[in-house]
């Protein structure tokens, strides 16, 4: 993979080795135009011993080519921008709205307290809502599609608001030129067949909630008080929904913790059940917490990921292919830049409204009050916090610099770096290691689809 440009090369050993042998000379030139003979030279006496001369030759030939193409050895010309990057009028494009902040399950690892955020407990009005919405056109500049996620807690404990507010939403387009794609997560406890009907008219993105096999997902994701089986009450739902969804997107999201480092199996499981559509993430906990993820569980889970890497190729070949959401990367156009210089957009681009009106970064800030912006009647006043997640990128960050990976997830999760280090221009390391090993199982199931 080379770096900057994104450009991904499936190569034979001798110019694998000759990349490798090359690498450290070039990246101490400005811009690389023609590979210096010197290094041709080395190159060739130190691969005379395992590859004929001719084929040494032929490989630093095609390498030349490759840097003449701009596809190899690129130079990064994009960090110099950081600081005009800051500069830039701040255009909001998404909103996720707490529409309810209480839940109908009881999840251990829940990151907002069973919903409660670290305060009480509460439904946004169709009042506070419709000024979150009107924010989002006053700060949306020129950009026409903007995004509202519907989330909580559990939205679906709000669903006359959802409800009324995607019909305001909706009656706002046309007067200012905008178009809203409304997303839902939701755990599904409460679907029914008229929350379904109007999510596939409505809603381009639905999210639900299920850890995998019964026992994985009962053991974190219990019913509230009574802490009773959520797998069989909502299974039946997310499979009549994923059917009904007719082509539009969809995803089963989980949570792998300590206690499912096997988490390749809950993947197949999901597939097994009928979702081509799916996700798990590594939940993020106190190292304290039983089911929080360590450092030494590293070696396992990254083994796991090759292992599940495998079962996609595998299936895919087969005719019964699923998508990952970590296996998803476009390796054809390479990194986005304004990626690269905006980070997932937290802060800046896309900011959480709670059930009161106040704006956090995202979803995983609200409650710190120390990252409260301002609120619906009042605006963005906390100035100071958004031109800091400006600079929430990869080239503020220390640990991000040298790394392959910095263009595919620009840096990480500025709430992990916050929770584990106090910084937002950290990196959250086991969630990094983890990070990079997606993206090498990505760049081998696109060589290994290649003929698909």
């Amino acid at each position: 993979m080379d770096i900057a440009s994104g450009a991904v090369h499936v190569v034979d050993g001798v110019v694998y080795d000759a990349v490798a042998l090359l690498e450290p000379v070039v990246g101490e030139l400005e811009k690389p135009e023609t590979l210096p003979e010197s290094a041709c030279r080395m190159v060739a006496r130190e691969l005379s011993g395992s590859y004929p001369e001719p084929e040494v030759r032929e490989a630093l030939e095609e390498i030349q080519a490759l840097v003449d193409a701009e596809e190899l050895f690129t130079k990064d010309t994009y960090k110099e921008y950081v600081l005009d990057f800051k500069k830039r009028k701040t255009v909001v494009k998404a909103l996720c709205l707490h529409i309810a902040h209480d839940c109908n399950l009881g999840c251990k690892y829940c990151f907002a307290e069973e919903g409660e955020y670290h305060g009480r407990r509460a439904l946004m009005s169709f009042e506070v809502g419709k000024k979150a919405l009107d924010f989002l056109i006053a700060s949306s500049g020129e950009r026409r599609n903007l995004e509202v996620d519907f989330f909580g807690g559990e939205p679906l404990m709000n669903w006359q608001v959802v409800k009324d507010l995607v019909a305001y939403g909706r009656s706002q387009e046309e007067a200012h030129n905008k178009r809203f794609r409304f997303t839902l997560t939701t755990n599904g406890v409460l679907l029914n067949d008229e929350i379904m009907d109007f999510c596939n008219r409505e809603m381009s993105n639905v999210v639900l909630s299920l850890d995998g096999r019964r026992q994985v997902n009962d053991r974190m994701r219990p019913t509230r008080g009574g802490g009773k089986s959520s797998y069989d009450v909502i299974v039946p739902k997310f499979q009549k929904f994923a059917r009904s969804r007719a082509g539009k997107d969809y995803y089963v999201r989980g949570t792998f913790t300590r206690y499912n480092l096997d988490f390749a199996e809950d993947v197949k499981h999901f597939a097994d059940l009928g979702f081509d559509q799916m996700s798990i993430e590594p939940v993020v906990a106190d190292p304290q917490e039983p089911y929080a993820i360590r450092e030494e569980d590293l070696p396992r889970i990254l083994t796991e990921y090759d292992r599940l890497a495998v079962e996609y190729i595998k299936r895919k070949k087969e005719g019964r292919g699923f998508q990952f959401f970590h296996f998803m990367l476009d390796l054809d156009q390479g990194p986005c830049v304004a990626k690269r210089l905006s980070g997932c957009g937290s802060g800046t681009e896309y900011l959480a409204v709670t059930p009161w009106g106040d704006f956090y970064p995202c979803h995983q800030f609200v409650g710190q009050e120390e990252f409260l912006m301002g609120n619906v009647d009042t605006g963005i006043t906390r100035t100071d916090i958004r031109d800091g997640f400006k600079l929430c990128n990869v080239y503020a960050k220390e640990k991000c610099r040298q790394c392959f990976a910095r263009f595919y997830c620009s840096g990480g999760c500025a709430a992990n770096s916050q929770h584990f280090h106090g910084s937002i221009t950290d990196a959250y390391d086991i969630g990094c290691e983890m990070q990079k090993k997606r993206i090498e199982c990505a760049v081998m199931i696109k060589a290994a689809l290649s003929d698909l």
